[in-house]
C-alpha cells in the first residue's frame, strides 16, 4: 500500500512531469509511513460514511427490483454517484446504485463493485446473437480504440488498450442476458483493469451492470456473476417478452451492437490514482492539509501522529 500512496501523491503534485513507472522510488519510507497512516485514517472515516442495505430494492426509474445477493451491500444512487464521480474518478454518471461485496469497502486495495445503470434505448433484438463472431468483433473494437486513443492524446488523456475479451462474450436467449468482460491496460498505469459487463434485457431497455476492478480480481468477478444475475428482476409489464410492436420503441442496438458500443462507456478506471490521491484534494477531515504541510516542508519538526494522539493530524 505504500507504493499507492506514492503513486497517487506524485501523480496529483507533478503529473506532466512524471510516470507512473519510476514514481514508486520518489518518496522516502519514513514519509510514506506517516502519510499511511493519514491516509488510512482518511479511507476509514469515508467508509464508514456509507450506508449499506440488504433485501429487496425498488430501482428508480426503470421498472426493476433488485434482490440483493448473499455477499453484498447496496449503495443508493446518491451514494454510488458520490463513489464513482468523487472517489473513483470517473465522469458523472446516471446511477442506480452499486453491489459491493460485504467486507471490501470501496477504497481498499482490493475493493471491487458492480455499478448499476439503467439505458431506456428501447427493445433490443436478439436475431444476430449466434450469428456474431466476437473473435472478429473483438478486432474491430481494438482498431476503433486506437482512434479514439489519437483524440485522447490530443486533450492530454492516457491512451487506452484492448488487450483481449478477459471473458468472452455469452449470450442466454432463454433469460435474456449478456454477459462479457474486457481487459484493458491504462497508459504508464503498470496493471490492468477489469470490465465485466452484464447486460439484462427488458421492454423498453437495458439493465447494465458493470463490475470494475483489476485483472487479479476477474475469477472472484466470474464466481459471482449467476447470484447477481438472479438478483435483478424486471416488474411484470416491463419484461422482455412483454414487447409489444405497436407501441414500443426499438433499439438501435442489436446484440453485437451492445457489446461494440463506444469502447470506454462507462469503463470506469479504476485506478489507485482515483481512490487515494482524490481524498488528498478532497482534505477530508483536515487530513489532506496536514499531508500538504508534511509535503511542502511547514511542519518538517513536528511529530507525527501516532495512535495515541490522532490529533495531530488536525490543521
Amino acid at each position: 500500500m505504500k507504493s499507492i500512496i506514492r503513486v497517487a501523491l506524485l501523480a496529483i503534485l507533478w503529473p506532466s512531469q512524471i510516470g507512473f513507472a519510476q514514481i514508486n522510488e520518489e518518496l522516502s519510507e519514513e514519509m510514506s509511513d506517516s502519510l499511511l497512516f493519514a491516509m488510512q485514517l482518511q479511507v476509514d472515516s469515508v467508509e464508514n460514511s456509507f450506508h449499506y442495505q440488504k433485501g429487496e430494492i425498488q430501482l428508480p426509474g426503470c421498472h426493476a427490483t433488485l434482490t440483493v445477493p448473499d455477499g453484498f451491500g447496496y449503495l443508493d444512487a446518491i451514494q454510488a454517484k458520490r463513489v464513482m464521480e468523487e472517489l473513483w474518478g470517473n465522469p458523472p454518471s446516471d446511477s442506480k446504485g452499486m453491489l459491493v461485496p460485504d467486507g471490501g469497502g470501496v477504497l481498499q486495495d482490493e475493493s471491487w463493485a458492480f455499478e448499476i445503470t439503467w439505458d431506456d434505448m428501447g427493445y433490443v433484438k436478439d436475431d444476430d446473437a449466434m450469428d456474431t463472431d466476437y473473435d472478429e468483433l473483438l478486432t474491430s473494437m481494438q482498431s476503433d480504440l486506437e482512434e479514439e486513443n489519437k483524440m485522447r492524446v490530443e486533450q492530454g488523456f492516457p491512451t487506452v488498450k484492448l488487450i483481449a475479451w478477459a471473458s468472452p462474450p455469452y449470450y442466454d436467449a432463454q433469460n435474456k442476458v449478456l454477459h462479457w468482460a474486457k481487459n484493458l491496460e491504462f497508459q504508464d498505469m503498470g496493471f490492468n483493469t477489469l470490465n465485466y459487463n452484464v447486460r439484462i434485457l427488458g421492454r423498453n431497455g437495458v439493465m447494465v451492470m458493470n463490475a470494475i476492478g483489476s485483472m487479479e480480481q476477474l475469477e472472484m468477478v466470474k464466481s459471482n456473476i449467476p447470484a447477481v444475475l438472479n438478483s435483478m428482476k424486471f416488474d411484470k409489464g416491463h419484461q422482455y417478452g412483454d414487447f409489444d410492436s405497436s407501441v414500443d420503441k426499438v433499439a438501435a442496438y442489436t446484440i453485437g451492437g451492445l457489446i461494440a458500443g463506444k469502447v470506454l462507456a462507462k469503463v470506469g478506471l479504476f485506478a489507485v490514482i482515483a481512490k487515494f490521491g482524490k481524498l488528498i484534494l478532497l482534505g477530508l477531515a483536515g487530513a489532506g492539509a496536514a499531508i500538504w504541510r508534511w509535503l511542502s516542508g511547514r511542519k518538517k519538526d513536528e511529530k507525527l501522529p501516532t495512535d495515541e494522539n490522532p490529533n495531530l493530524l488536525q490543521p
